[in-house]
């Protein structure tokens, strides 16, 4: 009977011991997640106390609108917010900003999510940006840094630039834009991507939007890749985006990978206007396949049906 009851004492004590372990450690776990909790809340509360304290001056619904010496509008600048710094730039957000010239009359219209006003007053946007002309012609583009001269009308960027066309997008190392004359002028290398086969790389592209027109023009070497073919100019090229036609200039050679075939000729153009794309040279053509040459005057080529027309005065060598 007593090595029962000594039984019963030992197994209860076993059972307490148990229990005030048990105890202990899930105070230790939850006073542990306490303090971690504790710091948790401590970080973000710093992180946000130190987004409040870092700008200097907040100013939501910005407007300011700055005068000539003559009391003339020449520009007005809206943001959503403004923050001031300092030592640094002043950051707008949902920026726009009008031009005007001395009659005036509204000039350009810039619109970006953000952009920089540096100590000078020039406006530096950031991200995506979407120029109005006066004309009422659109730009839009996308860069780290675009820089608007109100005093000349120029607007530039010597960062990377996207260039978003109607029917492509256009990639560059620099950019600078005359506003009055609806010119642009990318540096560098220039990459044109008009569909998902279809592409131009060239350097010192050249574009004009005077009265209407879509000319692009590059005096550098310049590839050309469609449906299967690739198109060497030696001389750069002109492009009437509106006709949809492409005119390359100098000696220029046509490659088709697939079959091993390759046209010389110069003075090229590549007609698109109709859905279609057509190869036309009116100059002296040389056409290699294996073991056969052509010679003729002109040449006319169909991409679509692979059809190739020769004409005028042809030679040809079969081995």
């Amino acid at each position: 009977m007593t090595f029962f009851k000594s039984k019963k004492i030992q197994s209860l004590i076993i059972a307490i011991i148990v229990l005030v372990v048990s105890i202990w450690l899930f105070q230790n776990n939850y006073l542990k997640l306490l303090v971690f909790q504790k710091k948790i809340d401590q970080s973000s509360s710093t992180n946000l106390m130190d987004k409040e304290i870092a700008y200097l001056e907040k100013i939501d619904n910005f407007i300011i609108k700055e005068y000539s010496e003559k009391l003339i509008l020449l520009r007005t600048i809206k943001a959503e917010t403004y923050y001031s710094y300092k030592n640094s730039p002043i950051q707008l957000l949902n920026v726009e900003v009008k031009t005007f010239n001395e009659s005036g009359q509204e000039g350009i219209v810039l619109k970006s999510n953000q952009a920089e006003m540096l100590e000078s007053r020039v406006i530096s946007f950031n991200g995506e940006v979407n120029i109005k002309t006066k004309s009422g012609i659109s730009h839009e583009l996308d860069t780290e840094s675009l820089i608007v001269f109100s005093n000349n009308g120029k607007i530039k960027s010597n960062k990377k630039i996207t260039y978003l066309g109607e029917n492509s997008k256009i990639n560059a190392q620099e950019m600078e834009m005359d506003i009055d004359s609806n010119t642009m002028f990318l540096k560098g290398e220039v990459q044109i991507l008009q569909t998902s086969d279809t592409r131009v790389d060239t350097t010192d592209l050249y574009i004009s939007h005077t009265n209407g027109q879509k000319k692009y023009n590059s005096k550098g070497k310049t590839s050309f890749q469609s449906t299967g073919n690739r198109v060497n100019s030696e001389k750069g090229f002109d492009m009437d985006a509106n006709q949809n036609l492409m005119n390359f200039l100098g000696q220029v050679e046509i490659l088709n990978p697939s079959s091993g075939s390759k046209i010389k000729t110069s003075n090229l153009v590549v007609d698109r206007s109709n859905g279609g794309e057509f190869f036309k040279s009116n100059e002296p053509s040389h056409f290699q396949s294996g073991n056969s040459e052509i010679k003729s005057k002109q040449m006319y080529y169909d991409a679509a049906s692979k059809r190739l027309e020769l004409t005028g005065k042809v030679f040809a060598v079969y081995e």
